[in-house]
């Protein structure tokens, strides 16, 4: 890596391009190679990697970028762990809750990780209780039945219903109990916000959304500041080897180069996308935390550098209406996932597993870096093209 000082006094922005590179030496290469090997020539020096299984360089590269982009203090022990997928990530966090543990859940999340929670629970592996987590007394009140070894999972800005959590509230109150606290912090970016540094014990990333931003990887990361659980999380992706691809993490690692660039444009363009569907008459609500009369607006004014680049519509017409607006679109694409340069649209509700609290009519919508002008101009028509105004 550059002279950077470990701590680092870079801002995010300039650690995004400058961490995760070769050592600074005459004729080295300006960025790390993708390794492509299964195996390493024996050695007995420590921390030799052995195996591909348990190490390689690649991913150490985009590690240490996570890992100071999210302030897990790498310098005292903390750190990054690349996994394969966000959920087998989110998988590895989970598996540290002890059996027939508590996970305080999100009432509406990411409906994966809400149906990994189900399938957990049904087999007795551990139980839940569902929290809307915009609501610091609910949450609260649900700390007071915990045990320690007990979680606290928040997502804020939370998937599909934007709603926002009081992190430093919430990480303080879970502390207080016992219990660790684990943010979901792929909606809003490490330029956004660093749950870490408000008292979270674990962080976790879709890297496949923003941090990679081109919709052509799916990999997931974990970020700690605790030695002896990145030492945990580690010997699990060893063990259950849900190790990400090098050429994977190496595109991911370009992409990570760019996120300063995207992220701000890509809200900029969602914030004026938001303003401008507030006064839609085929639009019933809008939520994005931009907004004034959004309820979360206090609060992510409060511990956000910004409000995200997803936004999501509620239709009048119902679910028919919010299909047929979807369908409508021609920039737009009507997909799944989300945080790549391509806008996305996506009727939530079209999923099993998405909680029911989620509107048939809601449709989200992942904003990219296209001009807004003319998404603007194809999202206005699909609306008016769609139904009843």
């Amino acid at each position: 890596m550059h002279d950077a000082p470990a701590g680092s006094a870079w801002s995010p922005e300039t650690l995004a391009v400058a961490a995760g590179r070769p050592p600074r030496t005459p004729d080295a290469p300006v960025n790390a190679p993708v390794e492509l090997t299964s195996t390493f020539v024996a050695s007995t020096q420590p921390g030799a990697r052995g195996y591909a299984r348990f190490a390689n360089p690649t991913w150490e590269a985009l590690e240490e970028v996570l890992a100071l982009l999210e302030d897990a203090r790498p310098a005292d022990g903390g750190g990054a762990r690349t996994f394969a997928s966000g959920m087998a990530a989110i998988s590895a966090v989970v598996e540290q809750v002890p059996v027939g543990g508590l996970v305080i859940a999100p009432d509406s999340a990411y409906n994966t990780t809400l149906g990994l929670l189900d399938h957990l629970e049904a087999s007795g592996r551990l139980r839940q209780l569902r929290v809307p987590v915009a609501d610091t007394g609910a949450v609260a009140a649900a700390l007071s039945g915990t045990a320690p070894g007990d979680l606290l999972w928040l997502e804020s800005p939370t998937n599909p219903m934007l709603e926002v959590a009081d992190l430093p509230a919430l990480c303080a109150a879970a502390r207080r109990a016992g219990v660790r606290t684990v943010v979901d912090n792929t909606f809003a970016t490490p330029l956004v916000q660093q749950p870490l540094v408000v008292g979270a014990d674990v962080v976790v990333h879709s890297v496949t959304k923003y941090l990679a931003g081109h919709s052509d990887v799916v990999l997931g990361a974990v970020l700690t500041r605790d030695p002896e659980l990145l030492a945990a999380i580690t010997k699990h992706r060893t063990v259950v080897g849900a190790i990400p691809g090098p050429f994977e993490t190496w595109l991911a690692l370009r992409g990570v180069r760019t996120l300063h660039l995207r992220v701000e444009r890509s809200q900029a363009s969602a914030a004026e996308l938001a303003r401008r569907l507030a006064d839609h008459p085929a639009v019933k609500r809008v939520r994005h935390p931009s907004l004034a009369s959004d309820p979360g607006h206090a609060r992510a004014t409060a511990q956000m550098r910004g409000f995200g680049s997803v936004l999501s519509i509620e239709v009048h017409g119902g679910a028919t209406a919010a299909q047929a607006v979807q369908e409508a679109t021609r920039l737009w694409l009507p997909a799944t996932s989300l945080g790549g340069v391509e806008s996305l649209i996506e009727r939530r509700r079209r999923h099993p597993l998405e909680p029911v609290v989620v509107p048939e009519d809601l449709l989200r919508l992942s904003v990219g870096v296209e001009d807004v002008e003319d998404l603007w101009t194809d999202l206005s028509r699909a609306l008016e093209a769609a139904g009843p105004s």
